[in-house]
């Protein structure tokens, strides 16, 4: 019954770790661009075009 209560205790304290990670987050600004990754498969990449030896010789 001991260990019981001690899981407990352990799951709260790192509930309100994470609870405290999240806040800190949301302050700091890391959630801010909410925009940008929505449009970001719309941007096109630079084409990587390799080079052919068919066409070289």
């Amino acid at each position: 019954m001991t260990i019981l209560f001690m899981l407990i205790g352990i799951s709260l304290l790192m509930a309100l770790g994470f609870l405290i990670a999240f806040v800190w987050s949301v302050k700091s600004g890391q959630m801010e661009d909410d925009y940008t990754p929505s449009v970001r498969i719309l941007f096109e990449d630079k084409p990587h075009i390799k080079p052919d030896k068919s066409q070289s010789e």
